[in-house]
């Protein structure tokens, strides 16, 4: 989202960036994308429970002059992790007259304009091109897609599906021959059974189209009835197209025309392309150096608490479910107070153990204006700082998704996009083990308009964004950052990757004075930062840490600001053994992390620390503080004793803002000031029984009785309703709607 920082620190509720139907606002964007995604979230049935934001415009240094670098065409990821069978990780091989089947959503109008209207400067196109161009979400679909999928995976070895594929770019055009092509198999297809809510759409636009929640998969002759009653159940659309044959060639037939739009070797269609050949050249220019000499420190850390990156993400998160599965065990929320400061997502696998999952996100994006290929690796190093918080054991176990989003043709910007893809996959994951497998890119981040004051562009600058995923081995472990009261006293402590290098150039710092600088953070030493992995994996493992929180967005004062917010505590502490310039060490956006750990055991962390050769760059800060204040000394000055109160209360000033213009003002004025509300958490759970104790035994005497679990389309959490009444010795069923309308199933039997 695009957000112009000018000395004056304009937030974007307080001017508009745009006129109504040329480019849409910043602030239109913060309230309406949010809406959308937590929405088809909401209707689809899984947790939101990560996510980053960033608000960045600024007027760099260019070639021929200076231009402006932002996002006025806005980056919106959307991602998740789930478990999978041992016996689904491979496609099986598709026999010979296996039925080829489209699951899901009609063809619509929809992807047909693709990158060629994406690109297009804006306002230039047609506004038919622009609308069959959208991406157009289907929630309800996609979750009787999933269900369908669902009950076919739930039968293990009797599985009905030989193989799936999504639909994605290119529509079927690109998914049906991969589908067959895979299993050295060709098919025969007929167009006019796809499912279509648009009969006048031509072949190529049927056959072509990008609708989206779709499956393209092969099931046999002898369990297509299965299948079907499958579909039907849910309620979901399907169409058999036709048949897998031995020749390896596809053959689509169209009945209306009595012709054959596609019938071609699929060697042919799916053959290697010649390689693209770019020709460019580095653009890349020394940006003015940061001026921090004239900034005092109290007013720079309550502008920076304000910048939308780095403030309270409320507004964001508490319109999404984070609660749906039964399965989530670290959303955003932390501590007694729910303060949205985790590190990482953390699931479990089932309802029985402990195992589970951790999906974390990086990204530094400002940082790619200054330099692209250190961007990458901090995207990857924030990612995994993040996910150090989780008990993964070994790195190596870690696997990547990387969105890339770039103006490809703008000066300078292929090469970076070359140099900062070779930084990360040729250099620093092989370097740190772990594998990129899947990502998405967009290479038309450049959108360009024409208003009264004449031709304009804004430029994305390039950016990689990060999803790190790992199996945790026990979700109990998982270190929070909420300050946590200790009664043989405790101690901080900062764990520099940045080797108090103390870089703050493209920080949040620059941000909200208009700068950019000219040296930023960079992740420089892999065998470090391999080292302090590992160092935190032991001392989580033992149990040693109170509290762990990374440093990233607006540097160590906000990470020990977020740390004391989450635990009501107040924090002392002296930096004057981190460097001479207090500024600079307090909003470095340096790789690193911050740990709280009991006195007792400092003498065990200090020995894992040296065991890891990490114990140089380590240091103590302070300690949490029974004074709710941050008071942080540098040379024996003090540079900041600020109210923890008032420290919260501006960084929450960006969801307040927000909720009172898209939610009920009185409410999100009410939610406000409790912040100057001291008083013990409202929020808490007491058990009063041991929950190990089984309950149900004194009733149960035979049999577990047999119990309804109803649902129809909508409906969320049965999967976890099930799960109670079978931890309370009931024998849970599933019961469709349409089960019971059409007398498959009788409520008398439950």
């Amino acid at each position: 989202v695009s957000n112009l920082q000018i000395p004056g620190f304009i937030q974007p509720w307080e001017v508009d960036h745009g006129k109504p139907g040329r480019i849409a606002s910043a602030l239109d964007i913060m309230i309406e994308g949010p809406i959308g995604a937590a929405s088809f979230n909401n209707e689809f049935g899984r947790p939101n429970t990560c996510g980053y934001f960033r608000t960045y415009e600024q007027s760099v240094r260019a070639q021929n002059g200076a231009e402006i670098r932002g996002y006025h065409k806005p980056i919106m990821v959307a991602g998740g992790v789930g478990s999978i069978r041992r016996e689904h990780i491979d496609k099986n091989e598709i026999p010979v007259g296996a039925n080829i089947i489209v699951l899901g959503g009609p063809a619509m109008l929809i992807g047909l304009g693709g990158g060629a209207a994406s690109s297009m400067s804006s306002g230039s196109s047609s506004e038919n091109l622009d609308f069959a161009s959208v991406q157009r979400g289907n929630p309800e679909m996609e979750r009787r897609v999933q269900e369908v999928i669902d009950r076919c995976f739930a039968q293990g070895a009797g599985n009905p599906i030989i193989s799936i594929h999504d639909v994605g770019a290119g529509g079927l055009s690109n998914a049906l021959p991969e589908l067959v092509n895979d299993a050295g198999r060709g098919a025969s297809l007929d167009l006019r059974k796809v499912p279509n809510d648009e009969p006048g759409m031509s072949p190529m636009e049927i056959w072509c189209n990008e609708s989206q929640e779709r499956y393209v998969l092969a099931v046999s002759d002898a369990r297509l009835n299965d299948f079907i009653a499958l579909c039907e159940r849910e309620r979901c659309i399907y169409a058999v197209l036709g048949k897998a044959t031995e020749e390896k060639t596809l053959c689509v037939e169209d009945p209306q025309f009595d012709n054959k739009p596609v019938d071609l070797p699929l060697d042919v269609l799916l053959g290697k392309p010649p390689k693209m050949f770019r020709d460019v050249e580095h653009g890349d220019l020394q940006q003015p150096a940061f001026d921090i000499d004239s900034i005092p420190v109290v007013e720079a850390l309550y502008r920076v608490l304000k910048l939308p990156a780095v403030a309270d993400k409320t507004f964001l998160i508490s319109i999404g479910d984070r609660s749906v599965s039964g399965l989530v065990h670290r959303d955003q929320m932390v501590g007694p107070w729910q303060v949205p400061v985790a590190d990482a997502s953390v699931t479990l696998t089932d309802y029985h153990g402990f195992s589970g999952e951790v999906m974390s996100m990086g990204e530094k994006t400002p940082l790619a204006i200054l330099d692209a290929p250190a961007s990458g690796r901090m995207a990857i190093g924030e990612a995994l700082s993040n996910m150090a918080c989780a008990y993964v054991g070994d790195l190596s176990r870690t696997v990547l998704s990387a969105n890339w989003m770039a103006a490809a043709g703008h000066t300078g910007e292929d090469a970076r996009l070359f140099d900062t893809v070779k930084a990360v996959g040729m250099d620093l994951c092989p370097q740190l083990g772990i594998t990129i497998p899947v990502g998405k890119d967009s290479l038309s981040m450049k959108t360009s308009w024409e208003d009264d004051q004449g031709k304009q562009s804004v430029t994305a600058p390039l950016s990689l964004i990060i999803s790190a995923f790992a199996p945790v081995l026990d979700v109990r472990k998982t270190c929070t950052p909420d300050i946590k009261p200790c009664e043989e006293g405790s101690t901080l402590v900062l764990i520099d990757l940045g080797q108090q290098q103390n870089r703050i150039g493209a920080s949040a710092l620059a941000q909200v004075y208009g700068q950019t600088g000219n040296v930023g953070p960079d992740l420089d030493d892999v065998a470090l930062f391999k080292a302090f992995f590992v160092a935190i994996q032991q001392m989580i493992d033992e149990e040693l840490l109170l509290a762990y929180h990374d440093r990233s967005d607006g540097g160590l004062v906000t990470t020990l600001c977020e740390m004391a917010f989450a635990g009501r505590a107040g924090l002392q502490c002296d930096i004057s053994a981190l460097g001479s310039n207090a500024l600079s060490i307090l909003f470095a956006e340096e790789l690193g992390a911050v740990i709280q750990v009991s006195n007792l055991n400092m003498s065990k962390v200090e020995s894992i620390l040296a065991g890891q050769g990490v114990n140089g760059i380590c240091q103590v800060l302070g300690q949490p503080v029974a004074d709710e204040s941050l008071t942080i000394t540098h040379n024996s000055k003090q540079v900041i004793d600020e109210s923890i109160i008032d420290l919260r209360r501006a960084w929450s000033e960006t969801t307040w803002q927000m909720q009172k213009l898209r939610d009920n003002p009185v409410c999100a004025q009410q939610e406000y000031d409790l912040l100057l509300n001291n008083d013990e958490p409202n929020l808490f759970s007491r058990l009063t029984f041991n929950t190990d104790d089984d309950v149900a035994a004194p009733y149960i005497k035979k049999q577990r009785p047999r119990i309804a679990v109803l649902r129809e389309e909508g409906v969320n959490g049965q999967v976890e309703m099930a799960a109670a009444f079978d931890r309370a010795a009931f024998s849970a069923v599933d019961v469709h709607m349409s089960d019971i309308l059409s007398g498959r199933v009788s409520l008398q039997d439950f």
